[in-house]
């Protein structure tokens, strides 16, 4: 009897529940209150607009943060579902035989992100806020043999834990400024 053909594992690493959860609550305590602030300041947009334009913008970030990072013996793949049209975000794949570098760089606010750098020269970023991130890393070594000791996540978790606090402390907010909005423009205030 002949033994079914091997297929190479594939891995799929999604960007962090925590990570998706605070930035779409930050989106909406940051927006949430403006259609009702233009209702009552009688802006010149009108706020079925903002409601509009707030929707398609939770969409968009939506589609940002469904990002997903696939390993495979072949390479490493960023995609995203195919829902998201390709004008939005556009994946990428570098294979293994291709990855000639790991390589840091600094970011404005004096973090560490990471990149790829392939045999044509292309730089590709390593997707940093996934689920499993040191598992990822690990794969990475394993599969090009770059040394990622030292490769560590941009944010840690309780920096995301912290932002998720005060989004919530904003939303409490929010609300006072949506109920005395609405108070105020029925004119019992």
């Amino acid at each position: 009897m002949a033994e079914p053909p091997v297929t190479p594992e594939v891995e799929t690493f999604r960007i962090s529940p925590l990570i998706r959860l605070t930035l779409l609550l930050f989106y909406g305590a940051l927006t949430l209150p403006l259609p009702f602030l233009a209702r009552v300041t009688h802006a010149p947009i009108p706020p079925w607009v903002v409601w509009v334009g707030l929707g398609l913008g939770a969409i968009a970030l939506y589609a940002a943060l469904s990002e997903r990072v696939v390993l495979d013996g072949e390479g490493i793949q960023v995609t995203y579902p195919n829902w998201v049209p390709r004008l939005l975000r556009r994946g990428w794949s570098l294979p293994w035989s291709e990855v000639q570098a790991l390589k840091p760089r600094s970011t404005g606010q004096g973090g560490l992100v990471y990149y790829f750098l392939s045999q044509s020269g292309e730089a590709r970023l390593l997707p940093m806020r996934v689920v499993g991130f040191a598992q990822l890393v690990r794969r990475v070594e394993e599969k090009t043999g770059i040394d990622t000791r030292d490769v560590r996540p941009l944010a840690q978790p309780w920096m995301y834990l912290m932002l998720l606090g005060l989004t919530l402390l904003l939303l409490l907010i929010d609300s006072w400024t949506i109920w005395t909005a609405t108070t105020f423009s029925q004119g019992t205030l």
